[in-house]
C-alpha cells in the first residue's frame, strides 16, 4: 500500500505590495499546509512531503522535522514533484503509488492576454509578469493521463475552481480514472478569503472533518468530506467548487481501515461469464474499453440513435453499460440538460410488452393492436432526456416470432426518434451477424438507420487486454505477475470472442489468488483460458447420476438458438416452458 501526499503552503509572494508599495505577504498558507500534513500522516497513513515558503522569523510555523522536505516550492521543483506524484514512472505495483493527495495553499493567479483567459497556481518564484507558475490547463492533463489509481487535489487559493473545467477544456474525457477527488476553494472567477488568525475557510473545514480525535465516525472518506465542507460553507461568500468520481476513498480513520482502503481481497474484480452492468459495483473494475466509450460519447452527443454491433463476445453490453451509461452517471452531458432517465431492456419474445415494463408500466393496460406511441411512454417519465438502451436486440429476432409484432416494435423505436425536439435517445445493441436479418425486411428503415449510425465493437488491443487483466486486480490491492499476463495475452489474442472465457478465468485465479498474488502456476493448474472453463464443466457432468446427465443435455439443447445463417447462440427459456416431464423423463 503506497500513499503519497505532496502539501504546499507559500505565504511569501515578493511581488505581492500593499497600497504603499510594502509587501503584502499572506498570513496562514504554510501553517494550513503543515497542520494538514499533520493530520494526513497521523490519521490517514500518508507519507508526506512538504513545500513550504514562510518567513523564518515566523516563530508560530511549528513545523514537525518528521516532515520536512527539501521540495521547493518555486516552478520547476513543484512541476517536477506533481509529475512523479501521480505519474509515477513505472505502473508495476509497488513501485507507484495506489493513492496521490495534492493540497495548495498559497496564491491564485489570473492572466489575460489575446482574448484568452488562462488560471494558476502562484509558486514562490511567480511574478505576474512573465513568471506565472503552474497552468491549471497543465495539472488537468498531468491527471487525465495519470495512472494512479486513487487521486485527491485539494486546492485553498484564488481561482482555483479553474481546475474544474474538464468538460470545457477537454470534452468528453473527464471520468476515464473513476476514484478522484477534486475540490476548490473558490470558483473560476473568484478569490479565497483568507481570515486574520485563522485557517483559510477551506482549509479549516478540512481540517475539522479529518481531525479523527473529535469526530463520532471512524473514517472519513471523499464523499463525506466533501459533504461537510459544502455544508460548513453554504454562506461565505467564496463558494467551494468539487467532484468526486468513483469509488469512495478512505482519507483517514483506523489503521485497519486505511490498510484495507487499498487491500481488499475479498471482492472479486472480475465478472466470469456475466457481462458488466450498470449499477454501483462493477463500472469500478470495468477496464480496457476507454477509446470505444468516447467514440459512443461522441457519438451519441450528435445524433439521437446508436447501434453498437459486434460479434459474440465482444463486449458489446458491458461497454455500453459499464462504460457508457456510467460515465453519463458521473455527468457526462450529452446537450444542454445535465438530467435525464435510463431505461435498460432486452426484448424478449414481446418486445412492446418488455419495453412497457421498462418505463415501469403494465402491459395489461396497453392496447398493442395497432402498435406502442414510445413518446408517450418518454412524457410519462417527467424528465427532460431519456436514454433509452435495447440490449441483445438480435432477441426480436432469436425469440420473437410473430412477425407483426417484430415490425411493430421497430416502427414504434424508429418513429419516436423523427419528433422535432424529442428528447428520447435509442441505443441497441446488437450481435453482428444479424445485420443480414434487419435488411430481409423494410422494418421502418431499420437497415439503413444502423448503418448510418453504427459503432462497431472490434477486438480489443493488446494493450487493452493488459488494462483489463491488470487494473482490476490492482483496484482491490491484488499483485499480478508479468510473466502470468503475457501468458494470458499469447492466449487471447486473435481468438475472436474470447472476453466471456478471459473473464471466467480470471474470476477462477481470483478465488485461487495466494496472498495478494495472481499466480502462473495457478493459471497453469486451472487449464489456462482456453481449458478452464471447459475443465468445469466436464467435472460438473461428469459428477452428475447417469439420468441427471440425460436431463442436462436435453437442458442446454433448449437453451440453444440454433442459426439459420448465423451462428448458434444462447436462448432465454422461461422456467415455466424449460422445466417439463419429457425433460426430465428417465
Amino acid at each position: 500500500m503506497n500513499r503519497e501526499a505532496l502539501v504546499v503552503g507559500i505565504n511569501l509572494y515578493p511581488f505581492l505590495k500593499d497600497p504603499l508599495g510594502k509587501p503584502q505577504h499572506l498570513q496562514r498558507a504554510a501553517a494550513d499546509a503543515v497542520a494538514l500534513a499533520k493530520m494526513l500522516k497521523e490519521h490517514g497513513g500518508f507519507q508526506v512531503y512538504l513545500a513550504l515558503e514562510a518567513d523564518p522569523a515566523d516563530g508560530s510555523l511549528p513545523v514537525d522535522r518528521d516532515l520536512i522536505s527539501d521540495i521547493s516550492p518555486n516552478r520547476e521543483d513543484l512541476e517536477e514533484a506533481i509529475g512523479r506524484l501521480f505519474n509515477p514512472p513505472s505502473e508495476i505495483p509497488g513501485e507507484g503509488n495506489d493513492t496521490a493527495l495534492l493540497f495548495f495553499a498559497g496564491h491564485g493567479l489570473v492572466k489575460e492576454a489575446g482574448g484568452v483567459r488562462e488560471g494558476f497556481l502562484a509558486t514562490s518564484d511567480a511574478n505576474g509578469k512573465d513568471r506565472w507558475g503552474l497552468s491549471f490547463n497543465w495539472l488537468r492533463q498531468v491527471l487525465l493521463k495519470s495512472k494512479v489509481r486513487q487521486k485527491l487535489v485539494w486546492l485553498d487559493c484564488c481561482y482555483s475552481g479553474e481546475l474544474l473545467n474538464f468538460d470545457e477544456a477537454y470534452p468528453g474525457k473527464l471520468g476515464r480514472d473513476k476514484d478522484t477527488c477534486l475540490i476548490a476553494a473558490s470558483r473560476s472567477f473568484e478569490a479565497a478569503e483568507e481570515l486574520a488568525g485563522e485557517h483559510g475557510l477551506l482549509t479549516r473545514a478540512l481540517l475539522e472533518e479529518l481531525d479523527q480525535k473529535k469526530r463520532k465516525e471512524s473514517r472519513v472518506t471523499n464523499y463525506s468530506l466533501v459533504d461537510y465542507v459544502t455544508q460548513k460553507l453554504r454562506t461565505t461568500r467564496q463558494r467551494p467548487v468539487y467532484r468526486n468520481f468513483g469509488s469512495e476513498i478512505v482519507i483517514t480513520g483506523e489503521k485497519e481501515q486505511v490498510r484495507r482502503a487499498t487491500l481488499i481481497t475479498e471482492v472479486c474484480p472480475y465478472k466470469g461469464l456475466e457481462s458488466f452492468g450498470f449499477n454501483d459495483e462493477d463500472p469500478k473494475y470495468f477496464y480496457g474499453r476507454t477509446a470505444l466509450v468516447d467514440e459512443m460519447l461522441d457519438r451519441l452527443r450528435e445524433r439521437n440513435f446508436l447501434a453498437v454491433v459486434g460479434a459474440s463476445g465482444s463486449g458489446k453490453s458491458s461497454a455500453v453499460q459499464a462504460g457508457l451509461l456510467h460515465q453519463l452517471q458521473l455527468g457526462q452531458r450529452l446537450s444542454g440538460s445535465d438530467e435525464w432517465k435510463i431505461v435498460i431492456f432486452r426484448p424478449g419474445k414481446h418486445p412492446l410488452e418488455s419495453l412497457v415494463r421498462a418505463f415501469g408500466g403494465a402491459p395489461e393496460q396497453f392496447d398493442f393492436s395497432d402498435g406502442l406511441n414510445l413518446a408517450q411512454l418518454v412524457r410519462i417519465t417527467g424528465y427532460p432526456e431519456v436514454v433509452l438502451v435495447a440490449d441483445q436486440f438480435e432477441e426480436a429476432f432469436t425469440l420473437c416470432e410473430d412477425l407483426k409484432l417484430r415490425e411493430w416494435f421497430f416502427a414504434c423505436l424508429l418513429r419516436a426518434l423523427e419528433k422535432p425536439r424529442t428528447n428520447l435517445r435509442v441505443i441497441i445493441t446488437m450481435r453482428s451477424d444479424f445485420f443480414g436479418k434487419c435488411t430481409e425486411q423494410d422494418y421502418s428503415g431499420l437497415a439503413k438507420k444502423i448503418q448510418n449510425n453504427l459503432v462497431t465493437v472490434t477486438p480489443m488491443s493488446r494493450d487493452d487486454l493488459q488494462e483489463a487483466i491488470e487494473k482490476p486486480a490492482w483496484k482491490v490491492g491484488l499483485d499480478v505477475p508479468r510473466d502470468l499476463v503475457e501468458r494470458m495475452l499469447s492466449d487471447v489474442e486473435e481468438q475472436p470472442g474470447s472476453l466471456p472465457l478471459l473473464q471466467y478465468t480470471l474470476q477462477e485465479l481470483w478465488k485461487n489468488h495466494e496472498g495478494n498474488c495472481l499466480t502462473l502456476a495457478a493459471y497453469t493448474k486451472l487449464g489456462g483460458v482456453k481449458g478452464t472453463l471447459e475443465k468445469r464443466a466436464d467435472q460438473v457432468y461428469d459428477n452428475l447420476p447417469k439420468e441427471q446427465q440425460s436431463a442436462a443435455k436435453r437442458l442446454f439443447l433448449e437453451l440453444t438458438q440454433l442459426g439459420e445463417g448465423t451462428e448458434d447462440t444462447r436462448r432465454q427459456v422461461y422456467t415455466k416452458d424449460l422445466v417439463n416431464e419429457y425433460n426430465f423423463k428417465q
